[in-house]
């Protein structure tokens, strides 16, 4: 066995990744926590249960097919490997993703804890529109394990429980006084404009509706009529949230569900 482990959120970075001259296991994390229920404990069987049956529900994925994708390569992280490298996005799908892993990390409490690492680009160099790693190819993914990073201390980890305890309570006046509060991000610098994202989603106006709703809405009054055409608009000025289209078509449901859109 490797003594390295690399974990990337999503399989977009994997073929970018058998490019590049890093040596090691990879395991692909593939959850999008930044949607759907979530409990404390990432480490309890009934957390992954009730992943799988909202997945399946919202998804059309089945219980089986979850549990060979997401459940069964998370066994790897009780091997006993010496080294980690967590690969995630600056987004809030990312970064999310992030504070679960390190959580189940943090639980494993055999006493040689190893060594763990984070590389989480905000930009690449010459790249002027960068969405996220799954752009990148081997020699460019080499270039950021090279240059930016970043060992996590345990102050990381405190910091990651403290932000998880806030994400899974979703009480959006305890994130912001959190956010106000918290002057120091370690090597989580993503992390804060991330969840100042998140807070944005847990604000609701007085027709129900967040931020994303509003925007979706106002794409959509400004003519993107067509699913492709609103996701394009979305992801131009809010790359933040790191959302795919089955994500986004979460929120136009539920503009739909209001009789506001009719796409």
């Amino acid at each position: 066995m490797q003594q390295t482990l690399h974990i990337l959120n999503g399989d977009a970075t994997l073929p970018g990744f058998e490019q590049a001259d890093i040596a090691g296991d990879v395991m692909i994390w593939r959850e999008v926590l930044s949607e759907g229920p979530v409990m404390a404990n990432v480490a309890s069987a009934a957390f992954w249960q009730q992943r799988a049956e909202w997945i399946s529900a919202t998804f059309g994925e089945t219980p089986e097919g979850y549990h060979d994708s997401v459940v069964v390569p998370l066994e790897m992280l009780s091997q006993p490997y010496e080294e980690i490298n967590l690969w995630f996005d600056f987004d809030l799908h990312c970064q999310v993703n992030l504070l679960a892993c390190m959580m189940l990390l943090n639980q494993q409490t055999n006493l040689s804890a190893p060594e763990v690492y984070l590389i989480s680009p905000t930009d690449f160099p010459g790249m002027e529109d960068f969405m996220g790693m799954g752009q990148l190819n081997g020699e460019q993914l080499d270039y950021l394990y090279d240059n930016i990073r970043v060992q996590l201390s345990e102050y990381d980890f405190a910091l990651a429980a403290e932000a998880w305890a806030m994400y899974v309570e979703g009480d959006a006046a305890k994130l912001k006084a959190w956010l106000t509060e918290t002057t120091f991000w370690g090597n989580m610098s993503n992390l804060e404009p991330a969840m100042q994202a998140h807070l944005k989603r847990l604000e609701f106006d007085a027709d129900g509706l967040n931020y994303i709703h509003r925007k979706l809405l106002v794409i959509y009054n400004d003519g993107s009529r067509t699913k492709p055409a609103i996701y394009q608009s979305f992801w131009q000025t809010e790359k933040i949230y790191g959302m795919g289209d089955s994500q986004l078509d979460i929120y136009l449901q539920q503009l739909a569900d209001k009789q506001l859109i009719n796409l």
